[in-house]
């Protein structure tokens, strides 16, 4: 699985956690009647996620986070042999269960999918910009980033093989104008 693949499908995930959450937290304010001050402390705490995400979601920060992972990728010529799909559900299966589990302790303390809801605005934006700047990476180098299969536990381990780039010769420079006459 191509690792900015692997980055946008955490995005959307944590995208779509979010989404559920805030709607079960909606939900379940309607049923319990929340005090002014709760559902302003939830409210300015959204706000305060997507604020911060905006912040850490900077093109720089994200070249920054992504660059020890991304220098220590292995070279090699041929792909993992594993399915995309198995690797997708090895390293994102604990966003899913963040939020079931979110959902469920929301039954009892309804908080908790609040602030379940803002914890997954803030990661989603906050690593919205990481796939663009992997994929600048794999262009300018004409490289892609695999990523090799593991458990969600291990750290990520990404493989380096070579791109379509060095299938290409370089596109030429047009001649420069002709000098203009005297």
């Amino acid at each position: 699985m191509l690792f900015s693949e692997l980055l946008r499908l955490t995005v959307f995930l944590f995208a779509g956690v979010a989404t559920a959450l805030g709607a079960v937290s909606v939900l379940l304010a309607n049923q319990e009647q929340p005090t002014t001050f709760a559902l302003a402390v939830v409210g300015g705490w959204w706000l305060l996620a997507t604020v911060l995400g905006l912040l850490w979601g900077t093109p720089e920060r994200s070249a920054d986070a992504l660059s020890p992972v991304l220098r220590s990728a292995k070279t090699q010529t041929t792909l993992p042999s594993e399915s995309e799909g198995r690797i997708a559900f090895t390293r994102l299966w604990p966003i899913g269960a963040f939020g079931v589990v979110c959902i469920g302790a929301g039954a009892f303390f309804p908080q908790v999918t609040a602030i379940g809801a803002g914890y997954a605005i803030l990661i989603a934006l906050g690593w919205r910009r990481r796939e663009a700047a992997v994929q600048a990476i794999e262009d300018r180098d004409g490289v892609r980033f695999h990523v090799e299969p593991s458990p969600a536990h291990r750290p990520l381990r990404l493989v380096r093989t070579p791109g379509l780039y060095r299938d290409r010769s370089p596109t030429p420079k047009p001649p420069p104008p002709p000098p203009a006459p005297s």
